[in-house]
């Protein structure tokens, strides 16, 4: 087979721990290898490609991953035919717009952006040269199987939607996810991917939404807070020993996260430190020009279990319930008659994002050979939108804030 160079620009826990892992694990699989590394820490791209390049190795196979430290020179490499944009969301634009233009087929991470401004720039580099979005829940089998069945007319025209989110993501507050000018905050990094669901769900894009929401009293802010904790010796429920922390994928082990200096390379922020600009929790309520509803729980500080997220649709007839981590799904159709069960787990569930990281990589090999991507840069693009809506909403107390999708 030919064989498919991908570079990985953001050599972090989407990037290298999650798709390259899942790349490299699939290679007999497909044609898609891990030809380079590019990050703008150059001990952590160093660590991602022994990382890496061990996998292979346990593989049996001799692999070479090139660190780059110019981004051009991963553009120029010969091997290089893919790129995957994985940094921080504040530096998607320039990475996404320049591979494009040399030609590359290009993942984008979600979210698309943080402002509008680069939204716009990446849908219009894309018009040419069309990029795929990596909105995971497209991609997992319990979400792909309610969309099915939902299309499949078993519980007739659909009317509302909800997602329930509370998972214990306090992890925001200790990342560089806590700044919004770098990640546009917990409901753009985790929320884009809910507002993109109802999207797909809905087969159109919404016309306005409403939300509240903000700070809770969960994390109050401390001005004596230790920097990090591995200088902590309080008592807390959110303590992070990066040299433990699992994230369902992997075990960071290496000293340019466990020595960070800068917060932003940090992984273990003191949650109650100063300075995080983003909002823990929000109650978000959408509207279709069909007449779709859909509502949106959301919180970053719940308990750890079970039914962390969950997907309710429902229609004239009947209603899908889907159990994300339980990998589970019911069907009540014929006005609750009957009732069935699907379990959508499969043989790699237990593999990063419930089994869903390495169907995109399956994924990327179609999109690769022609396909057309299973989410657009316009996907993402609305996704954004519906994100800076409710932020605005948010601001004016839960005012309407229309949605100007031409």
């Amino acid at each position: 087979m030919e064989e498919i160079g991908v570079g990985i620009v953001g050599a972090g826990v989407r990037g290298v721990y999650c798709l390259g892992q899942a790349i490299a694990m699939l290679s007999g699989e497909t044609k898609l290898f891990v030809s380079g590394v590019h990050d703008i820490l150059e001990g952590r791209a160093e660590e991602a490609r022994q990382y890496l390049e061990k996998l292979y190795s346990d593989q049996g196979q001799n692999r070479t991953v090139r660190v780059h430290q110019k981004y051009r020179e991963m553009l120029e490499d010969e091997r290089c035919r893919m790129v995957l944009v994985t940094n921080f969301t504040n530096q998607h634009r320039s990475y996404a717009v320049e591979a494009l233009a040399a030609g590359k087929k290009v993942y984008l991470d979600k979210p698309i952006s943080v402002t509008r401004e680069d939204a716009v720039k990446i849908v219009d580099a894309a018009r040419g040269n069309p990029l795929i979005m990596g909105f995971t829940r497209r991609y997992e089998k319990s979400w792909i199987k309610a969309k099915d069945l939902l299309d499949s007319g078993s519980i007739g025209p659909l009317q509302m939607m909800q997602i329930n989110s509370v998972i214990p993501y306090h992890r925001y507050l200790q990342t560089w996810h806590r700044r919004r000018e770098l990640s546009g905050g917990a409901l753009n990094d985790k929320s884009s991917h809910h507002f993109d669901v109802f999207n797909w769900m809905a087969g159109e894009y919404p016309r306005f939404l409403t939300a509240i929401g903000g700070r809770s009293s969960v994390f109050p802010v401390d001005k004596n807070a230790p920097e990090s904790c591995r200088v902590c010796d309080r008592e807390c429920p959110y303590r992070r020993d990066p040299y433990k922390i699992s994230d369902g994928a992997f075990v960071l082990q290496f000293d340019s996260w466990n020595k960070a200096d800068n917060e932003v390379d940090r992984i273990d922020t003191c949650v109650y430190a100063p300075g995080a600009d983003i909002v823990d929790h929000a109650l978000v309520s959408v509207a279709y020009p069909s007449g779709v509803k859909a509502a949106l729980f959301f919180s970053i500080f719940g308990s750890d279990s079970q039914d962390q997220e969950t997907l309710l649709l429902v229609g004239g007839k009947g209603k899908i319930l889907v159990n994300r981590h339980e990998g589970k799904v019911t069907l009540h159709s014929d006005f609750g008659r009957t009732v069935e069960s699907f379990d959508c787990r499969g043989a790699e569930f237990d593999t990063s994002h419930f089994g869903a990281d390495r169907d995109l990589v399956r994924a990327l090999q179609s999109f690769y050979d022609g396909k057309d991507p299973v989410a657009t840069a316009r996907d993402g693009f609305v996704s954004l939108e519906m994100v800076l809506a409710a932020q605005e909403s948010i601001q004016k107390s839960g005012h309407p804030v229309n949605i100007g999708i031409d």
